[in-house]
């Protein structure tokens, strides 16, 4: 039989390649866009006829049907990598619940069977002459999961851009159990308008930034405006190194900033692990040989990250006490991402001999009433997660500056975190710092 008559027969329709779903079934979705559109209505079509099935995803970017169908969760339970926008609107439902995870690691919890996988669903592009099907926009830990689940369905979307990759890219048409074929628009998550504190936040880590180093941004408003800057700067012959490439990365290779001429490890390739952005940035990944797609136990390696020397990462987080622990995923216990791959770039960072990481935030936050708050807060009290322990803590950036934090003491850190604090509140947190006794009578 060969490759074509193997795809026929296998081809089935969305409803009846759900069918292989069973009652007490772990279904994965694997992340971002690989999310199996046609598949999940096809499931939660099912809803009346099937019980206790956990879905798995990660970074949903359209409504789930799973759970738009199922609102009382009899027929189905779904579960997180790291949280979306809409996936926020589901943890806090009570509908959907997080499980806690570093980047690096994931792709193990399936290697060593601590997620168990009976059914993967995801979107594809089109098979090639020779049979297989590239992963697109998602590496992460495709392939361990893939690996792991006793039946594969894919969902081939024309849609879906070829993507390279190192490895863990693609897929051979034995592989799998049944195909569907869809023509869904895929996800797209174009990033926000920079706001002009934003702006500001982006302006205070530029000096930092230099010809040649390596980049890791995450996604946002003040990312997309640091992008914005360099775009418009004299810099040159950067580097891409990172987990999600967003439509920031797009900007910068648009204006030719972004070379990889100068990276000691994959010279010459831009290397990512997960991609959500527009339709934009899915076309210039299309056969695009300059860049490569590459497993989250590669990309987020501290080992790996080390030996790219000049290695600057920069994300975001939402607070931070006093002591310099900082909190990126929750706001007091109510999810709002996940731990994600910060730890794992600022300790690869670290690692690198040149390597630069800074946490970025505004100073402060306005809440419903519009009273305004401090994201820097004496201590942590109200069970917030520590997502980087203050042993670990970089360079942290407000609108009002950059605190760099290794190797300071307790009072050190004290009046380097007041600094960048907005200044309605440095008083307060300066008395609380007192009754902290982090807090010397010689400071400022």
């Amino acid at each position: 039989m060969n490759i074509y008559e193997e795809y026929k027969k296998k081809l089935v329709s969305a409803d009846e390649a759900v069918k292989i779903v069973k009652d007490g079934d772990w279904v994965d979705y694997s992340q971002c866009c690989s999310f199996p559109e046609e598949l999940d209505a096809a499931l939660a079509a099912r809803k009346d006829e099937l019980r206790d099935v956990n879905v798995r995803n990660a970074i949903s970017m359209k409504p789930i049907q799973v759970m738009e169908q199922d609102p009382e969760q009899k027929a189905f339970t779904y579960n997180l990598w790291h949280c979306s926008g809409i996936d926020r609107k589901y943890v806090d439902q009570g509908r959907a619940f997080y499980s806690p995870m570093i980047f690096r690691n994931c792709g193990s919890y399936y290697t060593r069977k601590y997620a168990p996988v009976n059914v993967a669903m995801i979107t594809v592009s089109p098979m090639d002459k020779h049979g297989y099907f590239s992963y697109g926009l998602t590496n992460c830990c495709m392939q361990e999961m893939l690996d792991a689940a006793d039946h594969i369905v894919l969902e081939v979307n024309k849609n879906m851009p070829v993507v390279y990759g190192m490895e863990g890219d693609h897929i051979h048409i034995s592989e799998v159990d049944y195909v569907v074929e869809s023509d869904k628009p895929l996800c797209i998550a174009p990033s926000g308008e920079a706001t002009e504190i934003d702006r500001q936040i982006a302006e205070k880590i530029f000096p930092y930034l230099y010809d040649g180093i390596t980049l890791q941004i995450g996604i946002g408003g003040m990312p997309n405006a640091l992008g914005g800057l360099i775009a418009e700067s004299d810099l040159k012959d950067l580097g891409m190194h990172t987990e999600l490439m967003s439509d920031g990365y797009l900007k910068l290779y648009q204006a030719g900033k972004i070379t990889n001429k100068k990276k000691l490890l994959n010279r010459g390739k831009g290397v990512f692990s997960i991609c959500n952005g527009s339709k934009e940035l899915y076309e210039f990944l299309d056969h695009n040989i300059d860049i490569l797609s590459a497993p989250m136990c590669y990309v987020n390696n501290t080992e790996i990250i080390r030996q790219l020397d000049h290695f600057v990462s920069i994300n975001g987080c939402i607070a931070m006490d006093l002591y310099g622990q900082v909190c990126s995923e929750t706001s007091g216990t109510r999810q709002i991402s996940g731990t994600g791959g910060q730890l794992d770039f600022v300790t690869g960072a670290y690692a690198a001999e040149h390597g630069q990481a800074f946490l970025a935030m505004s100073s402060t936050f306005k809440d419903k009433k519009g009273e305004v708050h401090s994201r820097i807060l004496p201590k942590f009290t109200q069970g917030d997660v520590i997502t980087t322990p203050r042993t670990q803590s970089p360079s942290i950036a407000t609108e009002y500056g950059v605190a760099r934090l290794s190797g300071l003491t307790t009072w050190q850190r004290a009046e380097a975190i007041i600094s960048i604090a907005h200044p309605d509140f440095r008083d307060e947190l300066i008395r609380a710092a007192e009754e902290q006794k982090i807090w010397r009578k010689s400071n400022k």
